[in-house]
């Protein structure tokens, strides 16, 4: 208590009722320093080149690997995890190849803006209550949280690489609060996965080296929301009508039978982005697209990478009635919707079909000339 020692007990009572009212579903506290294997993993990731266009892992690595470097006051970090488990299967939705697939986080609120006022209501408590300051990240920082909430004891990281619970499945978000106070550590907690591989065997892009490896360049997830420019063609068909994340690994793990359907309604789907149809998303402009997904994750991509995500949907659906609204994306104002849009009418007309709609384009762009290599049956450079 401000003036005096801390009683710790007290605090950590406070801060699992605070947890609880909240809407937190679970709740640890760590030391404020990861073991050396932690960074030398996330050092041999980022040497691998693994990390594709993320180059801030290079740039934050050695903070990213050890708190005290991001700030060297800490002494305890509060793990929280929000649950935003699904109503339904979400493999279910990949069977229907005209409507498109978003993933599960990103089907209302951006959790970021749910999580982080709670967080702070929580952080601000804590100062009160310790006089010590305090402060608050929800992925927006370099903070390795999913190796901290192994470390506070909520879960392990699982052979995909994410965050599994014995009592919560894999569906739920981390936050982390940093106190300068010296709080009682949980024990970590250790890996329960044993001889399962079921999530490394359903990747539609082999995106898994080994088990507890995970190269960024081939996972969906990455190529759909963090990559920018074309997506390699070898991948294409495999991303299916992914227009915005995959859930694959995750809907197969064995321990989400422990868990529950998201509790927070602002975390709960919209029904609008369950199962949309992928016909409605290619007439978006940019003012349409921001305003259906306003205060969504899915904005933060912008329309032109949403619309090359939505195009590649449209290429693998087998759904003859998107020619017509694929070959307006032709002429789009932006080079890589135009150019995938190439590729998208290619998938659904043949290689023959394909040619009368490439008059008239400029194909000496050098995103056209990427898929007039793979049209012509030439190695894509």
């Amino acid at each position: 208590m401000p003036g005096g020692e801390p009683d710790l007990k007290r605090i950590r009572q406070r801060l699992e009722k605070d947890a609880r009212d909240l809407g937190f579903c679970a709740i640890g506290i760590a030391p404020a320093r990861l073991d050396e294997g932690v960074g030398a993993h996330l050092k041999g990731f980022v040497a691998n080149g693994w990390h594709g266009s993320m180059k801030w892992m290079e740039e934050t690595l050695e903070r990213r690997a050890n708190p005290a470097r991001l700030w060297p006051e800490c002494r305890s970090i509060v793990v929280l995890a929000m649950n935003y488990g699904p109503e339904t299967d979400p493999l279910e939705n990949l069977r229907r190849k005209s409507r498109a697939n978003i993933s599960v986080y990103a089907r209302n609120r951006d959790y970021h803006d749910v999580m982080k006022g709670r967080l702070k209501t929580m952080a601000d408590r804590l100062k009160s209550v310790t006089g010590k300051d305090v402060k608050v990240f929800v992925d927006t920082a370099p903070v390795m949280e999913k190796p901290l909430a192994q470390a506070a004891g909520l879960g392990w990281q699982g052979k995909h690489t994410n965050l599994v619970s014995r009592q919560h499945g894999s569906w739920f978000f981390l936050g982390s609060i940093f106190t300068e106070v010296e709080l009682n550590f949980d024990e970590p907690e250790s890996d329960h996965c044993g001889s399962c591989r079921a999530c490394l065997d359903v990747c539609p892009t082999d995106a898994f080296p080994a088990p507890y490896q995970l190269d960024a360049r081939r996972c969906i997830s990455y190529l759909t929301i963090e990559h920018d420019g074309p997506i390699p063609h070898e991948l294409r068909k495999a991303i299916g009508n992914r227009i915005y994340g995959c859930d694959d690994c995750l809907a197969v793990c064995p321990w989400n039978k422990f868990a529950a359907e998201a509790s927070e309604a602002k975390l709960r789907a919209r029904a609008d982005l369950v199962s949309p149809y992928i016909a409605d998303f290619l007439a978006f402009d940019d003012a349409q697209f921001r305003a259906h997904f306003v205060g969504s994750p899915v904005k933060r991509i912008g329309r032109d990478r949403f619309m090359r995500n939505v195009l590649i949907a449209a290429g693998n659906s087998a759904d003859m009635s998107l020619i017509g609204p694929v070959a307006g994306l032709l002429s789009d104002a932006d080079a890589l919707v135009r150019a995938t849009a190439v590729w998208a009418l290619w998938q659904l007309v043949g290689k023959e079909g394909v040619k009368p709609y490439l008059d008239g384009l400029d194909m000496n762009e050098p995103m056209m000339q990427g898929e007039l290599k793979a049209i012509s049956g030439r190695a894509v450079a």
